[in-house]
């Protein structure tokens, strides 16, 4: 593959009665639904529904408790391992937060050394340094024009720092540090959070773009866009009600572990 987007293999995602139960309640049940590679699966709820944790479910980060899910090849809860291999985070709050006073260029330069480290085949190593490098240069290059990041029209460019980006900005960059990594499932939490409308537009766009060169992605939402695999989490009964909100601190517990993973 040539770049995070080009070519990419995206994998389907199918869950049957896929749940997931903490110390509180349900984060979220019963969720059913199948989508084929490439698909944008939108993840469509108010906020206290369980969508963040179905979303790190579905890519890995959680375990689930009651039925099953298949990434491609490999079934969840079991294969945890496997399907965070293939997948990717964005903008996920408390597990993929952007440092504010590190500019883009140092977050960028930081997730090419990660991925240079860890993300490649013992095979890669070996090759010369310089066309390691060169060729990292050019998966950062294609994940910023696939997340529509044009870094040039930033106040100081990739000297920015983060607390100076717009919401839009910060959602483009955090989707362009996860493609570095060439993910088959992407996943995206809050993607219409504090947009305007002309914003979720641009941001609905970009996700489409990725799922049209073959990336799957799931996104979490409050309201899904127009030809989405669309999944609603809601809470379906009163035994069910006493879910894990984000301020629980099962729930800052399980996202820091998520973080880690």
């Amino acid at each position: 593959m040539d770049g995070p987007t080009d070519d990419v293999r995206g994998v389907a995602v199918t869950a049957e009665d896929f749940g997931l139960k903490g110390p509180r309640g349900w984060a979220f049940r019963g969720i059913r639904f199948e989508a084929g590679p490439g698909s944008l699966i939108a993840l469509e709820g108010p906020s206290g529904t369980g969508r963040t944790c179905l979303l790190l479910a579905l890519t890995g980060r959680m375990r689930a408790t009651e039925g099953h899910a298949s990434v491609g090849r490999f079934l969840l809860p079991k294969q945890l391992a496997p399907v965070r291999r293939i997948s990717g985070l964005g903008p996920v709050p408390g597990v993929t937060d952007l440092d504010p006073a590190l500019t883009v260029a140092e977050h960028l330069h930081e997730r090419a050394l990660l991925e240079r480290r860890f993300g490649g085949s013992l095979r890669s190593l070996l090759r010369p340094r310089d066309e390691r490098r060169n060729e990292m240069r050019m998966r950062v290059d294609t994940a910023l024009a696939a997340a529509g990041l044009d870094t040039e029209t930033l106040p100081k460019g990739r000297r920015t720092s983060v607390r100076d980006l717009e919401r839009l900005e910060v959602l483009r960059l955090s989707v362009a540090l996860a493609l570095i990594g060439r993910p088959r499932v992407l996943g995206v939490d809050d993607t219409d959070l504090k947009l305007s409308d002309a914003e979720r537009a641009e941001a609905w766009g970009m996700l489409k773009s990725l799922t049209e060169r073959g990336t799957t992605v799931v996104a979490v939402c409050s309201e899904a866009p127009e030809g989405a695999v669309v999944v609603r989490t809601h809470t379906t009964r009163p035994t069910d009600a006493t879910l894990l909100n984000d301020d629980d601190k099962e729930t800052a517990d399980a996202l820091a572990e998520a973080g880690r993973a």
